[in-house]
């Protein structure tokens, strides 16, 4: 099987007809919407109870597929599950309309019922209504056909369209995140280079460890990932294909290369090389493998990062004495400082929004999260610690994963926080876990 497949090879059909109460849905927000663009968020009191099972068979599926959705959005920091034990109404049939009295005792604004069940050819049909409380009426409903191995991607699914009906804005569930994965002792650790979903299940392993692998990134138009090797001699810039397992070698470069990151079209890959004492900032072309230079300086530039529109790139130089944070054409050009805070400034990255752009700072003895806007105005550290690293955008631009590293014996952990600075969370991975990228949302 496949590592990844897209939406449309999981999902062989579906539609909305088939599991609509009371004449259509409502496209006007009821009592059950989260206020995200405010600075105090009040989570939303949600009930997700299990969902009816088709046959018995089906239970672990309509129970895991409940517990999912529960979880992804308890998460997000925007919504407050309510604990089934509080419950009033079991859910038996999704197809009457749950009473409502029943679900406004527990102070519930939403609810989410579904069901899960094996048809006769093998395919597993997953549904679910979503309530408002309040007025009674339905917001959104679906059903989905799908192979059974895939009910956590359905449950990741029905999480986004929950997710984006009540904020109004995209999810971003259905996503997955490159790392590297860190197993053995402090000086002798194997670094390899791993898959999961988003939520930290369904680890795979892209890399067997026998080389040091750092940097992964995802394409923004493909399940391709572009990331550097040491093996013998010098690093190599690979690209590996997610769905297929297939790598190939991008180029060998003089010298050093660092941080390669596809362009928001996945045709080009730009990256620093060094040269001498400096480095500069190239992009390749990945169809006729031609390379063209982009800045030409005696400095550091280093860790560049397109703009979601691809007219601009954010990167990281020493330019000005000390590592901070330039802005500048895509094809090359004169290029802004933008960072102007005490310390330095690393590791840029463009939120897929185009809002913001993340970054790490060190001074004080503390490494801190924050972001910026692409003028230099807003700068806010998010989180500050000893040593955190290496920011990556959610595909929706609303939540950071890093990875932080407390020194010593232990080994580094990701964590996620919301760019409002709330919601810090370490995310489960199998061991030491850094250098995290979001990818866009599986198509």
């Amino acid at each position: 099987m496949p590592i990844c497949m897209n939406r449309r090879q999981i999902i062989s059909g579906m539609a909305s007809a088939g599991v609509l109460l009371g004449g259509p849905v409502r496209h006007a927000f009821a009592q059950a919407r989260v206020q995200v663009d405010q600075g105090n968020v009040a989570p939303l009191p949600v009930a997700i109870p299990n969902f009816v099972a088709g046959s018995p068979s089906d239970g672990e599926v309509s129970t895991g597929g409940a517990q999912v959705i529960t979880n992804n959005l308890k998460r997000s920091g925007l919504f407050a599950p309510i604990d089934q034990a509080a419950y009033i109404e079991k859910i038996t049939n999704i197809d009457v309309p749950p009473q409502f009295a029943n679900w406004k005792t527990i102070n519930a604004q939403a609810l989410v019922t579904g069901r899960m069940t094996r048809q006769g050819d093998g395919r597993l049909k997953a549904e679910f209504r979503l309530w408002d409380v309040a007025t009674g009426q339905q917001l959104a409903g679906q059903q989905y056909f799908t192979s059974p191995e895939y009910w956590r991607r359905i449950a990741h699914i029905i999480s986004d369209q929950i997710y984006e009906r009540l904020t109004g804005e995209k999810g971003y569930f259905d996503s997955r995140v490159v790392f590297v994965d860190e197993s053995g002792a402090a000086q002798h650790r194997v670094k390899r280079l791993a898959l999961m979903d988003q939520d930290g299940a369904n680890v795979r392993y892209l890399t067997r460890g026998a080389d040091l692998v750092i940097t992964p990134r995802f394409s923004p138009s493909t399940q391709e990932i572009t990331y550097m090797e040491f093996g013998q001699g010098e690093p190599r810039v690979y690209l590996f294909n997610v769905e297929t397992g297939q790598r190939e070698i991008v180029g060998n470069f003089p010298g050093m290369s660092f941080s390669p990151r596809f362009s928001p079209d996945g045709q080009r890959i730009i990256m620093s090389l060094q040269q001498g004492g400096n480095s500069n900032l190239f992009v390749m072309d990945l169809r006729s493998k031609s390379t063209t230079r982009l800045t030409d300086t005696p400095a550091i530039d280093t860790s560049p990062s397109y703009s979601p529109d691809g007219g601009r790139i954010c990167f990281e130089s020493d330019r000005g004495g000390k590592p901070q944070i330039y802005v500048m054409p895509a094809a090359g050009g004169a290029a802004q400082r933008i960072s102007f805070g005490e310390g330095t400034y690393s590791t840029p990255v463009w939120s897929p929004r185009g809002d913001y752009i993340a970054f790490t700072k060190q001074g004080g003895g503390q490494f801190s999260i924050g972001i910026i806007k692409p003028d230099g105005s807003g700068e806010r550290i998010l989180t500050s610690g000893f040593h955190n690293e290496g920011p990556t955008f959610a595909p929706n631009g609303r939540v950071l994963m890093f990875f932080r590293d407390p020194g010593g014996n232990s080994g580094p952990s990701l964590y996620t926080i919301d760019v409002s600075g709330r919601n810090e969370l370490k995310v489960p991975t199998p061991g030491f876990a850094s250098d995290p990228a979001w990818s866009p949302l599986l198509s």
